[in-house]
C-alpha cells in the first residue's frame, strides 16, 4: 500500500461545488461521478462524502447557492436610491450581465435538461421568479399582466442563452444589452 500523498489544502464545500459546476456543464449531469469530481480536485472521492451524501446534494447546494446569487443581485438593485425607471432598467442589465459573467451558473439554473435533475430544482426557481415578477409589476408606473412579466423574462434569457458560450463576459456585449434593456423599457414605463 503507498503512502498518502500529503494535501496542499483542506478541501472545502466551495472548491468541490467549483468543480462540479464545471464538469456538470461541461459532461452533463448523468455523465459527472463523484468519483471523477474527487479525481479534478485530487482529492479521494471519500473526502466529498463528508461535505456531501451524494451527487444529487451536491447538485442542488450548487443550484441553491446560484439562486442566492441571483436573488442578492436583485435586492441590491431595489436597494438603490434612483427612481422606479432605473431600477426597472437596472434589473434588466443586472440580469444580463449575471447570466453572463456566471456562465456555467447559469448553465446549471436554467438550461440542463436532465429530468433526474429537474425533480429537485423546483423551488428555487420559482422562488426568483416570483421576487424578479413582483419587482417589475411593483417598479412598472403603468398595469403589467403575468404573461408580460414573463415574457420579459423571457426576452432576457434569450439574450443571454443567445451569447452564452459566444462571449468570454459581459463586458463584450454591455452596448447590446443597454440597446435591448431600452427596448424592453419602452413596454413597461410611459
Amino acid at each position: 500500500m503507498s503512502p498518502r500523498k500529503k494535501v496542499r489544502q483542506e478541501l472545502t464545500r466551495q472548491m468541490i461545488m467549483n468543480a462540479a459546476r464545471d464538469l456538470f456543464v461541461k459532461n452533463g449531469y448523468q455523465h459527472v461521478s463523484m468519483r471523477q469530481i474527487a479525481k479534478e480536485l485530487e482529492y479521494s472521492h471519500g473526502a466529498l462524502y463528508y461535505h456531501f451524501k451524494n451527487k444529487a446534494e451536491l447538485f442542488y447546494a450548487l443550484v441553491e447557492d446560484h439562486f442566492a446569487m441571483l436573488n442578492q443581485i436583485l435586492d441590491d438593485v431595489l436597494e438603490q436610491k434612483v427612481d422606479n425607471k432605473s431600477k426597472l432598467k437596472n434589473i434588466i442589465l443586472a440580469f444580463i450581465e449575471f447570466g453572463l459573467t456566471h456562465q456555467n451558473h447559469y448553465e446549471i439554473m436554467f438550461l440542463i435538461k436532465d429530468e433526474e435533475v429537474r425533480n429537485f430544482i423546483n423551488q428555487s426557481p420559482n422562488k426568483s421568479y416570483e421576487k424578479f415578477a413582483h419587482s417589475i409589476f411593483d417598479l412598472c408606473d403603468k398595469p403589467i399582466t403575468l404573461q408580460e412579466i414573463f415574457s420579459l423574462f423571457l426576452s432576457l434569457h434569450g439574450f443571454v442563452t443567445h451569447y452564452c458560450r459566444h462571449v468570454v463576459n459581459y463586458d463584450e456585449v454591455k452596448g447590446f444589452a443597454e440597446v435591448h434593456a431600452e427596448f424592453l423599457m419602452k413596454r413597461l414605463v410611459d
